[in-house]
C-alpha cells in the first residue's frame, strides 16, 4: 500500500524551530518530486517546498525562503522540512506528497497524487 504518513508538529512560540518528518511506505520516496504543502482553514493549499528526485533540486516559496529547509534520507525513505525562525502566519496543516509521474519539482496541487494526513503546526505564544 502506498503511503506518506507526516509526523512532527506541534505548539511552537515565535522564533522557535520545528522539524517535519514525511515517511514513505509502498513506494520509494527518491525515485518522485516530493513537496511540502500547507493549508489554513478558508484559504487554499499552497506549496512550501519541493524536492526533485533527478538531481536533489530544491524549490522554496518567498514566505519562507531562508528559513526552512527540505532534505531527504534515502536510507530511511523520508523527507524532512526543517523549519526554523517560525513566525504566525506559518500556522497551519502542513502536508507532504508525492508527485509519482515527475522527477523535477512541480508546484501545482494536482499534480501530486499521494498525500499525507497532515500534521498540524501552531506558531503562537
Amino acid at each position: 500500500q502506498v503511503q506518506l504518513v507526516e509526523s512532527g508538529g506541534g505548539l511552537v512560540q515565535p522564533g522557535g524551530s520545528l522539524r517535519l518528518s514525511c515517511a514513505a511506505s509502498g513506494f520509494t520516496l527518491e525515485a518522485h518530486a516530493i513537496g511540502w504543502f500547507r493549508q489554513v482553514p478558508g484559504k487554499e493549499r499552497e506549496a512550501v517546498s519541493c524536492i526533485s528526485s533527478s538531481d536533489g533540486g530544491t524549490y522554496y516559496g518567498d514566505s519562507v525562503k531562508g528559513r526552512f529547509t527540505i532534505s531527504r534520507d534515502n536510507a530511511k525513505n523520508t523527507v524532512y522540512l526543517h523549519m526554523n525562525s517560525l513566525k504566525f502566519e506559518d500556522t497551519a496543516v502542513y502536508y507532504c506528497a508525492a508527485a509519482q509521474e515527475y522527477r523535477l519539482c512541480v508546484l501545482h496541487v494536482s499534480l501530486y497524487d499521494v498525500w499525507g494526513q497532515g500534521t498540524q503546526v501552531t506558531v503562537s505564544s
